[in-house]
């Protein structure tokens, strides 16, 4: 089974999950199900490439197949994206969690004194930067 990251790399891919998704969310007569010439005409693709992406979808368990006749409609299977969700929850609340001890200054020190602080910080970086820039030690060390 191919890795979920790679599957999910692939811009046609997420097109087509994006496609499924939408359907799911719109409901209908057969939930979430669309069939594989629906998707096509929403592409523009061909129906070989369409059915090689659907394919590595299925494969890796993303989406499900229901055959009638010489249709076949697919349906969405989030589960495997929790994988995908599960790696990108520390990055996400490393985010939260800088909103967070930003709110606990806003409190701390008021709101205009946390805006003074930042515009100094930002000013005391931008100015170390330029000197770091214009002193550079290794301009001046002896060959």
């Amino acid at each position: 089974m191919a890795d979920i990251f790679d599957v999910v790399a692939d811009s046609t891919r997420r097109d087509i999950l994006g496609i499924l998704l939408e359907r799911y969310e719109a409901g209908g007569h057969t939930p979430g199900e669309i069939s594989v010439s629906e998707i096509v005409n929403r592409l523009g693709l061909s129906q070989p490439t369409v059915s090689k992406h659907l394919k590595v979808l299925r494969d890796a368990g993303l989406v499900t197949v229901r055959e009638e006749g010489q249709h076949r409609y697919y349906r969405l299977d989030y589960s495997p994206l929790e994988q995908v969700e599960d790696w990108l929850i520390p990055f996400l609340s490393a985010d939260l969690d800088e909103e967070a001890r930003r709110d606990e200054l806003a409190v701390a020190l008021g709101t205009e004194s946390l805006a003074l602080a930042e515009r100094i910080g930002k000013a005391a970086a931008a100015t170390t930067h330029q000197v770091q820039h214009v002193v550079n030690p290794k301009k001046w060390r002896k060959s």
